[in-house]
């Protein structure tokens, strides 16, 4: 099995997540650094450690869906001592990771797991996985300002994807929007909203896929439902089903 799979097969990180571990040298096989990127090891004959803990890979995945709160970091641990979204999974034994990143000032859905198959599926732009957003920004944007959101606006001098918005309200501290994503860059819709001169006061994540938030509390988790996971991998191709 290649090195990146196993760790993340084993909740260590995403796939992506598990190269950048080989990479900066942290990741040792039978007491030895990972040659690189292209490691094969055997999961029972050889001994993988990361940062000098042992790693065994999950038998059982886990699937979580967190509401995640506002000033929440989203990484497993962090070298300042600031709050992340694993200590809110209290009763959560199995080590999970989670599944891409929300902003520490956004809230919503946030999906986290020990199943890198998954998880690497969900992120990868090739399965365009819907992300939904609603958005409060400053001001009432005009019709034009919106179809530039739609049709895509320069980020890092590339054009983001296009996108799909909605007015849901207009409200005395601005516009409320339904923004819809097919990829997924650092802070894009932040960013994208400013391109055009209107900031978001408010985001949060509503739905991923499949997926909705609406009934779990903000701080709060629960386990995803089979019914969930089977449209979630269906979503991404995983499964017997239409993509």
């Amino acid at each position: 099995m290649r090195l990146n799979k196993f760790l993340a097969a084993a909740g260590v990180a995403s796939r992506r997540g598990s190269e950048t571990l080989i990479l900066s040298g942290r990741v040792l096989v039978n007491g030895r650094p990972a040659d690189g990127l292209g490691t094969v090891i055997d999961p029972d004959a050889d001994t993988v450690t990361v940062d000098g803990r042992r790693v065994a890979q999950e038998r059982s995945p886990v699937y979580i869906l967190l509401n995640k709160p506002a000033g929440v970091l989203t990484t497993v641990s962090d070298p300042y001592g600031r709050r992340t979204v694993m200590h809110l999974l209290t009763g959560v034994t199995s080590r999970v990771f989670p599944v891409g990143r929300l902003d520490g000032d956004t809230e919503g859905l946030l999906l986290l797991t020990n199943d890198g198959e998954l998880a690497h599926a969900v992120m990868h732009p090739r399965f365009s996985l819907e992300k939904e957003y609603d958005v409060l920004v400053e001001g009432r944007p005009s019709t034009e300002s919106l179809r530039r959101l739609a049709t895509g606006v320069p980020i890092d001098s590339r054009m983001t994807a296009p996108a799909t918005v909605r007015v849901r309200a207009q409200e005395a501290g601005g516009t409320r929007l339904s923004i819809v994503l097919h990829e997924g860059r650092k802070r894009q819709i932040r960013r994208m909203c400013a391109f055009i001169g209107y900031p978001v006061v408010e985001l949060r994540r509503a739905r991923v896929g499949p997926l909705t938030v609406d009934d779990v509390p903000v701080g709060q988790w629960r386990p995803l439902t089979d019914d969930e996971i089977t449209a979630l991998k269906q979503a991404v191709g995983l499964v017997g089903g239409a993509r």
